[in-house]
């Protein structure tokens, strides 16, 4: 991270632990057991607000700055929980492994957590691979055709329910899969646009689709049965929306021209 955004992240760091009132009693027993806060993040060179990636620091991301500042607030250390995908945060929601995530929101894993405000609505479409002659989603539903989704996400589930004949097959990382399009041996792969945007850069020949599948919701979540860190995070979140905490964690991570949208 460069030290203009290390600087802008520990001076967000400090005011938010000065800022933060008593906590409540038990907060602590039940949003940090281990005497840390362990933040699940999943690790991918596809950026957003979601997606976090390895530094020779350790780890940069939305999240990753969200967890620090939350964890000041707490006056405990962060820990980060690192996972291949959304759906393997999701899995490990009941195991106890992790305390506090922000990833895509949607009806099943409302089954396995809490979820908190809404900071990100994002466009699912799909890229085609280099010289396809798909232009729609139309053309993409064929039988034969082999679309590509990150495992057990809601996307994937999304491409699962829109696509009727194209086979939709998942895959633990963005980087096996983005392999697979460069190399032609899928189709097309669903994702966020502004995601497939970055990508199509730097795959020459691929193309983005113009029509949307679906909006993906991205949230804070806690484990299921923790009210107090429910009510903790939400309002951490609505703080850092109207004090600019979480417009400095996107800018620090390379979404500068991106808006925070909510429903």
């Amino acid at each position: 991270m460069p030290t203009p955004f290390r600087s802008a992240l520990a001076g967000l760091v400090l005011a938010a632990a000065v800022a933060m009132p008593a906590l409540a009693d038990g907060l602590k027993d039940e949003i940090a057991p281990t005497g840390k806060l362990r933040v699940a993040i999943a690790i991918s060179p596809a950026g957003g607000a979601f997606w976090s990636t390895r530094t020779d620091a350790g780890y940069a991301g939305v999240p990753v700055d969200l967890g620090k500042v939350m964890a000041a607030q707490l006056g405990v250390p962060v820990e980060y929980v690192v996972h291949q995908n959304s759906g393997q945060i999701t899995d490990a929601a009941s195991k106890g492994t992790w305390d506090v995530t922000w990833l895509p929101k949607d009806p099943e894993r409302e089954t396995k957590m809490s979820f908190g405000p809404i900071y990100e609505v994002a466009d699912a479409t799909y890229i085609v691979k280099p010289g396809s002659s798909i232009t729609s989603f139309a053309a993409l539903d064929q039988p034969g055709i082999k679309v590509a989704a990150v495992n057990a996400t809601t996307t994937m589930r999304g491409a699962i329910a829109h696509l009727k004949h194209a086979k939709v097959t998942g895959y633990q990382t963005y980087d096996e899969i983005f392999g697979l399009l460069k190399s032609g041996d899928i189709d097309a792969f669903a994702l966020s646009r502004d995601q497939l945007n970055k990508m199509a850069q730097k795959i020459p020949g691929t193309k983005v689709l113009d029509e949307t599948f679906k909006k993906t919701v991205t949230a804070v979540a806690v484990p299921l049965g923790h009210s107090q860190a429910l009510a903790y995070v939400t309002k951490f979140m609505t703080e850092a929306t109207a004090n600019g905490m979480l417009r400095k964690a996107y800018d620090n991570n390379g979404l500068k021209d991106s808006p925070i949208r909510t429903e």
